[in-house]
């Protein structure tokens, strides 16, 4: 058996001599747009005018409530007819991608980027599997109609999936390093150890990332912080969407796996005394602090100001507490339910933010979740899920709900991001390794400060959160690869491009088995990554 793959193959019709196979089409329709895209397009005459007429109107009358739905596009899977196996070709095994190329008439595509047609699959798009095809075209996802009714193009390639899942690519706004690389580490080649951990969590479905430092001093943050510049992926690895500051404006009571030594609080200069211990704001994308610490709303105003995100976590605080630190511009939680106050009846902490009715209109929070199945009960996995297990909440039109609006029910976007909080023994077998200022042990599936039963982060990468998460929630498959997807993408501000197989969105995505097992890695439409199964 061949591994799934999506190796270019070669265009045009079979040459000489090739024992053929006919062509098949689904239906009268798919047979209709074929004869349609084999036709000259400049001498198009009376009956074929008529036809793409009549495929216009059933476009029109189509309901538009689901997006991407293509209709008679949807049949277009064409294949040039190929040699059967044993004339000079091997058949693909099971899961296999089968590659094939569609002549273009008249040369229209030499002179543009190739469109690739991604068939035989299932796409994650609108919170829903669709059996639709995916298009491809320049690194993002292309809108078939307007490429076959607007351009007269149809694709020059056309790769079959085998019946897999294609999801977007996986986001992991929290990860501190990974197969022996310590982001925290002050080195002189910072980027190379980032380099590295971009490359290799390519197989676990992972395309863009946020590099996460722990609490340090401030020459370390000053030494790696301009080392980890904003980076795109591609073949190298995954992009870096910019640095995750965990600390040190953080709780001593909650510090966890921090070191106290390095904790500070915000000074009579707030901000200023913030941009001292950073050095540079300018690759910062995640800001995690306590908001109980004093003058924490006036940090956490102007960090939103610069377009960082706050989030709370390492804390103490109490409800009411939380919600003026969301009032003042916090949108996440660090990993819910870990270091912060544990749910009370009476006052719920941090935790009460996912059904607080405090919130102002338009602010809405989204929470962290470790999904390894050591940092977090299934209990309180599922806990977390139901809270807003649509990645919405509800809310009313041009007033807070508190206000008891009454206008239409407008949700806003919120929910559960899965993160990995992995830790540099990510990748690695059991032994001490560093986090930072600190040393972990690794036994088994746990990390623990060394010399303690603190957990330090995780060891788990990002594929295998999201099948324990499938499991312990008893969600759909679709709400567990949002949550590693599309809400990190929505909590950052980057649904347009990322998190999405939406049209005009790059094409960042994931091939899973059934399983949800990673069997190849796509960025900006680019194989990146394939699974190596062993041929029989």
């Amino acid at each position: 058996m061949e591994p799934p793959s999506c190796r270019p193959a070669a265009r045009g019709p079979p040459g000489p001599g090739a024992e053929l196979c006919p062509i098949k089409f689904s239906d009268v329709t798919g047979r209709l747009c074929v004869w349609l895209a084999r036709r000259d397009w400049g001498g198009v005459g009376p009956p074929a005018k008529r036809a793409a007429a009549s495929l216009r109107s059933r476009r029109a009358r189509r309901s538009r409530g689901r997006a991407g739905h293509v209709g008679a596009l949807r049949q277009l899977r064409v294949t040039w007819a190929r040699p059967r196996c044993g004339a000079g070709t091997v058949g693909a095994g099971s899961g296999a991608f089968r590659s094939a190329g569609l002549r273009m008439r008249g040369g229209q595509g030499a002179a543009r980027a190739p469109v690739l047609q991604f068939t035989n699959c299932r796409i994650l798009r609108g919170g829903a599997l669709l059996r639709e095809d995916l298009w491809v075209r320049g690194g993002r996802v292309l809108d078939p109609e307007k490429l076959f009714f607007e351009e007269r193009r149809v694709a020059d390639e056309q790769r079959d999936c085998g019946g897999c899942i294609l999801a977007p690519g996986f986001i992991d706004v929290q990860i501190n390093g990974g197969f022996g690389v310590d982001f925290s580490q002050a080195t002189e080649d910072v980027g190379s150890g980032v380099a590295l951990v971009a490359r290799r969590i390519l197989s676990h479905g992972v395309t863009s990332f946020c590099p996460t430092l722990v609490t340090s001093p401030p020459e370390v943050y000053h030494k790696v912080l301009p080392q980890i510049p904003v980076k795109s992926g591609g073949p190298h690895g995954a992009g870096v969407l910019g640095v995750h500051l965990e600390g040190p404006f953080i709780s001593r009571e909650k510090r966890g796996a921090h070191p106290e030594a390095h904790l500070r609080s915000f000074e009579a200069n707030a901000f200023q005394d913030v941009l001292a211990t950073y050095g540079s704001l300018d690759n910062v994308r995640i800001v995690t602090l306590a908001p109980e610490l004093g003058r924490s709303h006036e940090v956490i105003r102007a960090l939103t100001a610069l377009g960082i995100c706050v989030s709370l976590g390492h804390s103490v605080a109490d409800l009411g507490t939380a919600e003026e630190a969301v009032q003042s511009g916090a949108t996440f939680i660090t990993h819910l339910f870990n270091a912060m106050l544990p749910f009370h009846h009476r006052d719920p902490g941090i935790v009460g933010l996912l059904t607080s009715d405090q919130l102002p209109p338009g602010r809405h929070i989204f929470y962290g979740l470790i999904a390894d199945g050591m940092h977090t009960n299934p209990a309180a996995l599922r806990i977390a899920h139901r809270a807003h297990p649509k990645g919405e909440w509800p809310g009313r039109a041009g007033v807070g709900r508190s206000a008891g609006g009454t206008g239409p029910e407008v949700p806003s976007p919120a929910g559960l991001v899965l993160v990995t909080d992995a830790v540099p023994a990510l990748g690695l077998g059991n032994g001490r390794h560093t986090l930072g200022q600190q040393e972990v042990e690794v036994n088994g599936l746990t990390a623990y400060v060394a010399g303690t039963k603190t957990l330090s982060g995780s060891i788990a990468p990002m594929d295998a959160c999201v099948r324990h998460f499938l499991r312990a929630t008893g969600c759909g498959v679709e709400s567990a690869l949002e949550a590693a997807s599309l809400h990190p993408a929505r909590l950052l501000g980057l649904e347009k491009h990322k998190g999405t197989l939406d049209f005009g969105a790059d094409a960042d995505f994931v091939v899973l088995d059934d399983s949800l097992h990673v069997r190849a890695t796509y960025i900006l439409g680019e194989l990146v990554w394939q699974a190596e199964v062993a041929r029989q």
